[in-house]
């Protein structure tokens, strides 16, 4: 298992900088990819970075997820660095406190705490042309850097809809990435609004304590078995004394779940994959009532695909009701649906979700012709190889548009942007360049050819609305296909593809100030 390590605090771990401080990299964000960056500058020598972090501890999204049963779906051993494996993981799919424990043990042990700069949300970053070089405006003051790394990951806003009389419920209301743990649920009536990935795993967590759950469903999401189970300690022995074979295990669950792109690319593989998952319901939920609520009427893959073996056995109990009708109205103790039915409610939790093609982050990065990245992108975010934005130079995003997987770990895909990311900053040294910018023309052309794999897809043809989708009906979202030409992509950083000159020497920003 891995050691304990203490919560760092701004106080405690951050070092003290004068305001108006310059780096070379400004890194946002402190979850796996603002680390993984981290580590890989301090690994090629470059000390000269920091990493700023609007909480007061490090962790991202596995900080602030903390509600009841909150763990991973993507297999432990695949979901941490390849680079930085962990013999110790308890269980086969890792839970919330063990990643949380990784990443601040790996931030540790690779000299990164005292990098990161907590209480420091950046609330503005813009490009200035003359001194080429990011300003960034942040809560703890302001720097510039040569370089910008986004790091901030999608699933960090909170997505809460706008429902009718919300703001005049008396009770307590939070999302599931803000959970109030000094709200005891116990004999209360709660309204759960959501069926998503943190709902299917709370849901059972609070059904006991709860004297009602009322769970409030739009679209029955497709749940297959999780099959977890606790790693033995000869396992964990194996994996400390003979780490290569962790890592052959850990291949082997990389290609094994590759295959599951097949059926994202292929919606006829995907049907016949369904009949099995169905299978897995009727087991589950012998009533054929509630088995027709929970039934997906669209092709599986087109919305997240969950995974459980307690979700469905919860819902079966006396005191869970799913409502399938839409929500009228909240009034201050109750929910009204669109059939007429008001349900009295004493707290309500919200499961709905992130912020993920309408990145509040984007609203904040403002370019070389003073427009943002969120009014450039316009509802619809585009970026070559998800990692650079014509207009943007010198600026860097980790799981940028297009870099999700629906079918393999995240991790995968951070690996390889930052290793293009480094190759970027090593052609900005070698051809003594002080300014890097993707081409207008290699973007568009990259992006392209994504938009040309996706008809044919379950995102085209499932029928149905997901967080994949953005408001111009695109996938932004997820890379389409497998998982590893993306890294064959990435292996190396292509300068043809950009435009690298060099900083404006100083007399002509003299001369334009003058």
């Amino acid at each position: 298992m891995l050691n304990e390590v203490q919560s760092p605090g701004a106080a405690d771990h951050a070092e003290d900088h004068a305001p108006g401080e310059h780096v070379r990299v400004a890194i946002v964000g402190s979850g796996f990819s603002g680390l993984a960056m981290g580590a890989a500058l301090r690994d090629a020598g470059i000390e000269d970075f920091a990493i700023l972090e609007r909480a007061d501890d490090l962790g991202g999204t596995w900080r602030d997820n903390t509600y009841p049963g909150c763990a991973c779906d993507v297999p432990s051993l695949l979901y941490s660095y390849s680079f930085a494996q962990n013999p110790g993981w308890s269980r086969s799919f890792s839970p919330q406190p063990e990643i949380w424990a990784y990443l601040r043990e790996f931030a540790e042990r690779r000299g990164l705490v005292a990098r990161i700069r907590f209480g420091h949300e950046v609330l503005r970053s813009a490009w200035d042309e003359d001194e080429s070089r990011w300003r960034v405006e942040t809560a703890g003051g302001t720097l510039t850097a040569d370089v910008l790394v986004s790091a901030t990951g999608g699933l960090s806003e909170p997505s809460v809809p706008a429902l009718a009389g919300l703001e005049s419920f008396t009770g307590p209301t939070f999302h599931s990435a803000r959970w109030d743990h000094d709200h005891d649920l116990a004999g209360e009536r709660v309204a759960v609004i959501g069926t998503g990935a943190s709902a299917i795993q709370f849901v059972p967590q609070i059904q006991p304590r709860a004297a009602q759950v009322h769970l409030f469903q739009r679209t029955a999401p497709w749940v297959v078995p999780r099959r977890d189970r606790a790693l033995s300690d000869l396992e964990h022995r194996l994996y400390a004394r003979v780490p290569w074979l962790q890592s052959a295990m850990r291949g082997a669950i990389f290609w094994g779940r590759e295959t599951f792109a097949l059926g994202l690319m292929h919606p006829r593989i995907m049907r016949a994959q369904q009949r099995l998952v169905i299978g897995h319901l009727h087991r589950q939920v012998p009533d054929p009532a509630l088995r027709a609520k929970l039934t997906p009427d669209y092709v599986m893959g087109c919305k997240r695909i969950l995974v459980s073996d307690d979700y469905y056995p919860s819902l079966r109990r006396d005191n869970v009701e799913v409502v399938t009708d839409g929500i009228a109205e909240v009034r201050p103790r109750s929910i009204l649906t669109t059939d007429g039915t008001e349900r009295e409610v004493d707290a309500i939790i919200f499961g709905t979700g992130f912020q993920v093609t309408e990145m509040p982050a984007a609203r904040r990065i403002v370019g070389r012709d003073g427009r943002s990245l969120g009014e450039v992108w316009d509802g619809s975010a585009r970026a070559y190889k998800g990692s650079a934005v014509a207009g943007f130079p010198n600026l860097f995003l980790l799981t940028g548009p297009n870099t999700g997987s629906g079918h393999n770990s995240i991790v995968f895909f951070i690996e390889s942007q930052v290793r293009y990311v480094m190759g970027a900053l090593r052609a900005m040294d070698e051809r003594g360049a002080g300014v890097v910018e993707v081409r207008p023309e290699a973007q568009a052309a990259y992006n392209r050819e994504i938009d040309a794999r996706m008809p044919g897809t379950v995102w085209s043809a499932g029928g149905c609305r997901s967080w994949y989708l953005d408001r111009t009906g695109r996938n932004s979202t997820l890379w389409p296909g497998f998982s590893y030409p993306f890294r064959r992509r990435t292996r190396r950083f292509d300068p043809e593809r950009y435009t690298l000159r060099a900083r404006r020497p100083a007399v002509a920003r003299e001369a334009v100030g003058a």
